[in-house]
């Protein structure tokens, strides 16, 4: 059964038709062509399919694009682009917060996540905070300097 699925994607109305059980991950990377959102293990286990649902994180794999109806959805290629990157973006590049970049996206959008909801941040909250997003390249270290250095930036 296909369905007709409406909402409102890195600040672009979209309104596209799609199986009824198609994820929001296979959404933005097969019908929309936003490939920034990885899949990692279609379990909800990793983040690397975190994006913003209506201003908050979420795992997109776990999620049906029909779930999203009327939804305000921004993924890692609506956060910034390589002429103007966002402050999280910036960080996570002058850090050395990535290695591969796999878990990247949805690092930052995690990270962004937890420095707009925290009134503070120390590196336990940081590290307890993305905790639902696995790296195995790093030792996160340089994730929690760039989470750091990047939540000064946004709050001035």
């Amino acid at each position: 059964m296909s369905i007709s699925v409406s909402m409102n994607v890195n600040g672009k109305a979209v309104t596209q038709a799609c199986p009824a059980n198609t994820t929001l991950v296979d959404l933005l990377r097969e019908k929309l062509q936003l490939t920034g959102t990885h899949v990692g293990c279609d379990t909800s286990q990793c983040g690397a399919c975190t994006v913003h649902m209506n201003g908050r994180a979420i795992k997109a794999c776990t999620i049906l694009a029909a779930q999203c109806e009327g939804a305000e959805i921004t993924t890692i290629e609506g956060l910034g682009d390589a002429d103007n990157l966002h402050p999280m973006q910036e960080a996570f590049r002058e850090c050395h917060g990535l290695q591969c970049g796999f878990c990247t996206p949805g690092m930052i959008m995690s990270a962004v996540d937890l420095v707009n909801r925290e009134a503070s941040l120390d590196e336990t909250i940081i590290r307890e905070g993305l905790e639902g997003n696995i790296c195995r390249c790093t030792g996160y270290h340089n994730i929690v300097r760039a989470v750091e250095t990047a939540a000064r930036k946004m709050r001035n």
